[in-house]
């Protein structure tokens, strides 16, 4: 069982379903069609995806600078299953890879029915920045999409728990996860 306060999550592919909302504005925003959440097969869109690079850095900037008209939607029990941690233990730590918070932290503070001051949200502008954020937060556990980030982290000493993503079905060594309610499951309440 892992203990809350040695408990923290990624942003994107873990909370937020960005992914979703990567093919939402792809579709409304670009005429693009045809592609499945399945067909996301690996973390680099351009190497999965039949669409040109530009395009696809053109949606990810987008994304990181939230001007889009398309919704962003937590997954399926993530509010939930945060907001019964935030009951016990706060702040709960957010660690992404963007470059800055940007509007996804005040998106996560909006989601969540908890006080602002119970969430901190960490850009670390690099995957390889979030070994040091959660060492220096005495952080036990994370919850990671990108299977190259959990290797790093076992080796930092931190026990990564995979949330199952198409493009992280590859074989690996880790307690994985496809839903908030299986995460659940892990954490001592």
């Amino acid at each position: 069982m892992i203990d809350p306060k040695t408990l923290a999550f990624d942003v994107d592919g873990v909370f937020a379903d960005t992914m979703t909302l990567f093919l939402d504005i792809a579709r409304e925003e670009y005429d693009i069609h045809g592609i499945a959440y399945e067909d996301i097969t690996c973390y680099s869109l351009e190497e999965c995806v039949d669409i040109d690079t530009t395009v696809v850095e053109a949606i990810l900037t987008r994304i990181v600078d939230g001007s889009y008209s398309a919704v962003l939607k937590p997954f399926q029990g993530a509010p939930e299953v945060i907001t019964r941690m935030g009951g016990i233990h706060n702040p709960i730590l957010f660690v992404t890879a963007r470059p800055y918070q940007g509007p996804i932290s005040d998106w996560i503070r909006n989601v969540l029915p908890l006080d602002s001051a119970s969430i901190e949200v960490v850009a670390t502008g690099s995957f390889e920045g979030k070994v040091d954020v959660l060492l220096n937060r005495n952080i036990s556990y994370f919850v990671e999409d990108r299977l190259e980030t959990c290797f790093s982290l076992e080796s930092a000493g931190i026990t990564p728990v995979v949330f199952k993503q198409p493009w992280n079905r590859k074989r690996h060594p880790f307690v994985e996860v496809g839903t908030w309610n299986e995460l659940e499951s892990l954490i001592k309440f």
